[in-house]
C-alpha cells in the first residue's frame, strides 16, 4: 500500500496541527480532518482557527484548498482514506470505575466503530489520542468483530510529543517520532508506510519503533517524568521560602549539572499541565495492582497541586486574611503562554477560591475567549449569578488592574513583562499588591515602585521606598 489518502478523526489540539504540518510536507498526499462538530470545521475553514498556536495560520493558509481539508463528512473521509488517525478527546473519567484517574474512551470506541462500519478496503488506523496501554489492542478488538470480507486492518500507536504554544516548531523539529506496531510483517509493513511520511522532513535517525505496547507506555512516562521534574522543583520552593535561598538561583545551579540538565526547572504556580497522563498511569498501576507505584506517582500530582493551594493561600494571608469585597485583578488564563488552552490551568482554582472568599474579580488574557472563562468556572462550581456579579473580563491590562487592590500574574505572557507598572501602580489601591506566580517580572523594579511583591520560591522585601536606607530610593 502507497498512502496517498490520510484521513484524521477529531480536529482538536493534536488533529489539526499535526496534519496541518503533514499536508505542508506531503504535497503528494490528500489529508482530510472531520470532526462531527460543524462549528469547529466551520472554524477551521475560516480566517480565526479554532485554536491559537505560533505559526499554525501560515501552514493551515498555505494548504487548505490544495492537498489539507477541513470537513464534517466523516464517512466519506473514512472511505477514501489508505490511512485514518484517531485523533479525539480522551478526558478522564467522572463517574464509575476508575473516576477522577482512568481516561474516558468513548470517543476513541466510537471512532473505531465508525470506521468498521464504513471501511470498505484495507486501513491503516494510528492512534493519536493519549490512551492507556492496551488501547490499540481494544480498538483492534472492535474493528475485529465488525470487520467486512476482505476489508484488513493494522493499528499503529503514534503517540503526540507536542507542546502547546510551541506545537507547530515541535512537529517540524521532532526529537523524535515514535511509532508503535504489532511484531508480523504485515504490522512492519504498516509501521514502514507511516515512516515513509515522516520522513519526508524527519530524519530516519529520528524515528523509533516499538511494538504497540511500548510506544503507549512511552507516551505517558515521558510526561510523567517531566511532571516529576516540576514536582521537585515546586517542593524546593517552599524550602527556599522558609529558609531565604532563592529557587531561580538553586535551579540554576543543579541545572548545571550535565546529568541533569536546566530543562523544567521553572517553579511556579502552573504545576503540571500533564495530570492527565500522570492520572492515567496511577490508574494503570492500581489495575496491576502495584499500590506503591500508584502511590508515587498520585504524590507528584499531590505536590503541584498543593503548590497552586500554597500561592493562593499566600495571596489571602497577605490582603490581611480577607478578600472579601476587595478587587482582584488575574493577568493570564490560559495554562501556558502562547496558546489559548485552558485545561488544568492554574488561574481557575485562584479565581474559583477568591470568588468563593467573596473577591471580585477582573481578569485579562489576550488569547482566551470570554465564553471558555465562564465555561471554565462553572464547571468548578461557581454559579451564573455569581459570575456575573463578581467577575469582570478586559480586553487590556490597563483597564483590568484599574482599581485592583492586588495583581496576580498566572501565564507568563511576554507582554506581561514590558507592562508600564508604574502606570498600573499608580490606579491601583493602596498598598498595591503583586503576585507573580509566574517568576518573569522585575522585581526589583516592581518594589522600587512601590508594590508589595510576592513570588515563588524567594523572599522578597517591603517595597525600597518605604525600607529606612540612608541611601535614597532613586539610587536603589
Amino acid at each position: 500500500m502507497v498512502v496517498k489518502n490520510i484521513c484524521c478523526l477529531g480536529a482538536g489540539y493534536v488533529g489539526g496541527p499535526t496534519c496541518s504540518v503533514i499536508a505542508l510536507k506531503c504535497p503528494e498526499i490528500k489529508v482530510t480532518v472531520v470532526d462531527k462538530s460543524k462549528e469547529r470545521i466551520a472554524q477551521w475553514n475560516s480566517d480565526k482557527l479554532p485554536i491559537y498556536e505560533p505559526g499554525l495560520d501560515e501552514v493551515v493558509k498555505a494548504c487548505r484548498g490544495k492537498n489539507l481539508f477541513f470537513s464534517h463528512d466523516c464517512n466519506a473521509a473514512i472511505l477514501e482514506a489508505d490511512l485514518i488517525f484517531i485523533s479525539v478527546n480522551t478526558p478522564t473519567k467522572t463517574f464509575g470505575n476508575g473516576k477522577g484517574r482512568a481516561p474516558d474512551l468513548k470517543f476513541v470506541e466510537g471512532a473505531a466503530r465508525m470506521i468498521a462500519d464504513v471501511a470498505q478496503s484495507n486501513k491503516i488506523v494510528v492512534e493519536k489520542s493519549t490512551v492507556p496501554v492496551n488501547a490499540a489492542e481494544s480498538i483492534m478488538k472492535i474493528l475485529k468483530a465488525n470487520q467486512r470480507p476482505g476489508v484488513s486492518y493494522q493499528i499503529l500507536s503514534n503517540p503526540e510529543f507536542l507542546a502547546e504554544g510551541t506545537a507547530i516548531n515541535d512537529l517540524l523539529n521532532a526529537d523524535r517520532v515514535l511509532i508503535g506496531g504489532e511484531e508480523s510483517p504485515a504490522g512492519e509493513a504498516a509501521i514502514e508506510e507511516l515512516c515513509q511520511i515522516y520522513e519526508h522532513w524527519i530524519p530516519r535517525k529520528r524515528i523509533l519503533t516499538t511494538n504497540t505496547w511500548s510506544s503507549e507506555l512511552s507516551k505517558l512516562a515521558a510526561n510523567a517524568m517531566l511532571a516529576q521534574r516540576i514536582s521537585s522543583i515546586n517542593s524546593l520552593s517552599a524550602v527556599c521560602e522558609a529558609t531565604g535561598a532563592d529557587i531561580a538561583e538553586v535551579a540554576r545551579a543543579v541545572g548545571l549539572d550535565s546529568r541533569i540538565g536546566p530543562k523544567f526547572l521553572q517553579a511556579s504556580i502552573g504545576g503540571s499541565c500533564f495530570q492527565k497522563d500522570i492520572l492515567n498511569l496511577v490508574y494503570i498501576c492500581e489495575c496491576l495492582n502495584l499500590p506503591q507505584q500508584a502511590a508515587y506517582w498520585q504524590s507528584v500530582i499531590d505536590m503541584n497541586e498543593h503548590q497552586k493551594h500554597r500561592f493562593t493561600a499566600k495571596v489571602i494571608e497577605s490582603l490581611l486574611n480577607t478578600v472579601s469585597g476587595k478587587k482582584i485583578c488575574i493577568l493570564g488564563f490560559a495554562f501556558k503562554k502562547n496558546t489559548g488552552d485552558t485545561r488544568e490551568s492554574a488561574a481557575i482554582y485562584v479565581a474559583k477560591t477568591l470568588l468563593d472568599e467573596g473577591a471580585s474579580i477582573s481578569i485579562y488574557d489576550p488569547k482566551v475567549e470570554n465564553s471558555q472563562i465562564h465555561e471554565d468556572l462553572k464547571y468548578v462550581g461557581i454559579t451564573p449569578e455569581h459570575i456575573e456579579s463578581h467577575l469582570s473580563i478586559f480586553k487590556d491590562a490597563y483597564s483590568a488592574t484599574k482599581d485592583c487592590h492586588a495583581i496576580i500574574l498566572c501565564t507568563e505572557w511576554d507582554e506581561f513583562v514590558t507592562l508600564d507598572y508604574e502606570a498600573i501602580y499608580d490606579q491601583m489601591m493602596k498598598p498595591a499588591y503583586i503576585f507573580d506566580g509566574r517568576k518573569i517580572l522585575d522585581h526589583n523594579n516592581l518594589l522600587r515602585i512601590g508594590f508589595h511583591v510576592e513570588t515563588i520560591g524567594s523572599r522578597l522585601g517591603q517595597p525600597f521606598k518605604n525600607r529606612r536606607y540612608s541611601t535614597s530610593p532613586q539610587a536603589l
